[in-house]
């Protein structure tokens, strides 16, 4: 979760029950969308990926007028800034900074991550008390964006912050923890992420933009509401593909390592 410490004056026009709050994520292969009123609430996944950029802004208007608000109601705009894939980064990035902008509302950064880790809290042990859960999100490349939280005394704690790990590099890292393991790479990797046997995982999603907006709501409570200015992605790749040769030295090296000794 970003700092609950509030900006100085920054002062919450409204309780997170009452708050006009947009929120979306373009991070991964599906797009999140809520919208939050206090007469209501309304969600929209739907594909994301290279998509995002040419269907989230309809889809917020879409979702504003079943609620019957105006754009220039809302009280602060949410956006998940990753870490995920790079240009779906820059269109949530982009679009809730040119919305906040606008509107003259602050934005509200959610990590992308936290959001698969809410999600598993609520299909598994939404009200546990030290719940802690292990998000591996495929990075492409043999690779995984991954993290660690808590969840104590009603909200989430970093344990381990977000970072991009090699698959062997997050074995390591998850065999501090024996919580849920939740997220894409799950499924992506299988075995190869080199899971203690019988440990729980959590490969599905059930309602992202529900989680998503519980985030920003607390995000709101929390007073972490930031400039427009300060909606920045967070990029945990330098490099975003291989290069063809780098490719076929990659192909050659798993060839090798599989070839009967």
């Amino acid at each position: 979760m970003p700092d609950p410490s509030p900006p100085p004056g920054t002062v919450a026009a409204a309780s997170p029950e009452t708050a006009r709050l947009l929120a979306f994520d373009t991070s991964t292969e599906r797009m999140a969308v809520a919208l939050a009123a206090p007469h209501g609430a309304w969600t929209a996944d739907e594909a994301g990926g290279a998509l995002a950029s040419a269907a989230l802004l309809p889809t917020v208007q879409a979702l504003l007028e079943r609620a019957g608000l105006a754009l220039a109601e809302l009280d602060a705009v949410a956006f998940g800034r990753g870490p995920g894939a790079f240009t779906g980064l820059r269109t949530s990035c982009a679009v809730a900074q040119g919305l906040a902008f606008g509107i003259g509302c602050p934005v509200l950064p959610v990590d992308s991550l936290l959001i698969v880790a809410e999600d598993a809290r609520a299909q598994l042990a939404p009200n546990a008390a030290g719940f802690e859960v292990d998000v591996a999100m495929d990075a492409r490349m043999d690779e995984v964006y991954a993290a660690r939280w808590r969840w104590a005394n009603g909200c989430w704690h970093e344990v381990v912050a977000p970072a991009l790990y090699t698959l062997e590099a997050f074995a390591v890292m998850a065999a501090g923890s024996t919580g849920v393991v939740a997220g894409s790479a799950v499924t992506a990797f299988g075995e190869r992420l080199g899971l203690a046997p019988g440990r729980p995982c959590v490969a599905t999603e059930h309602d992202r933009p529900a989680a998503l907006l519980r985030l920003a709501r607390a995000a709101w409570a929390a007073g972490a509401g930031v400039d427009a200015a300060q909606a920045l992605p967070l990029y945990l790749r330098d490099k975003v593909a291989l290069t063809t040769r780098e490719r076929e030295a990659l192909r050659a090296a798993k060839d090798a390592a599989e070839a009967p000794r």
